[in-house]
């Protein structure tokens, strides 16, 4: 009996949308570029933010860097599937690039924070949402003071905006520890993830 080339087709992988999210400080760019060095062909999506750039941060490559001028005319201009206002910069997922990534064929990869993963759920239900953790909670809070990129009262505005933040854990599917020292561990988890989702038989279908 041959096996029906239509039925076979629906159970081909198909491509995922994977949102990886967390608080400030949690290393989500750290994970960003731990998974593009395992050159698994993913496409990634870069992000846009109104703030200056952090050092050894390239713009292209680590986050699209526009003035708040530019970055609040863009979004007049409809360039932008989803924005907030996250620490008194904007930041946001520009159309052109998701609409992109998703037209790829390939699994695709974008960095949010937390109101922006809520916008994806709603946008797109069957993407693959990560939330990022880490190991303890004083773990987190000497990477966040160790950054030396914060004033006392920023620091606390992140602090407090982090226990709003993990109240919403039940919005994601996946939950991944990025313990210090320990980053190929959550990068191997969030690869571990993708190829359960590869290998069920309902696939999320994204379009």
């Amino acid at each position: 009996m041959e096996l029906d080339e239509l039925s076979f087709n629906l159970y081909r992988p198909q491509p995922l949308l994977i949102v990886i999210s967390g608080t400030s400080g949690i290393g989500k760019d750290a994970v960003l570029q731990g998974l593009r060095d395992r050159n698994k062909g993913l496409h990634f999506v870069v992000t846009a933010t109104s703030r200056l750039p952090r050092p050894n941060e390239v713009d292209g490559r680590d986050y699209f860097f526009f003035t708040r001028e530019d970055f609040a005319r863009r979004i007049k201009n409809g360039e932008f599937i989803e924005y907030a206002i996250v620490y008194d910069d904007y930041k946001g997922g520009m159309r052109s690039q998701v609409e992109d990534a998703l037209k790829s064929g390939k699994d695709v990869v974008l960095r949010v924070d937390v109101q922006g993963a809520e916008t994806y759920r709603r946008l797109y239900p069957e993407a693959i949402l990560i939330f990022l953790i880490p190991h303890t909670i004083d773990e987190w809070y000497g990477r966040l003071k160790a950054r030396n990129t914060e004033s006392p009262e920023n620091l606390k505005v992140r602090i407090d905006t982090a226990k709003e933040e993990v109240k919403k854990i039940e919005l994601f599917d996946y939950v991944v520890v990025n313990a210090e020292n320990c980053l190929d561990k959550a990068v191997n988890d969030i690869l571990s993830i993708i190829s359960v989702e590869h290998h069920k038989v309902h696939h999320r279908k994204l379009i």
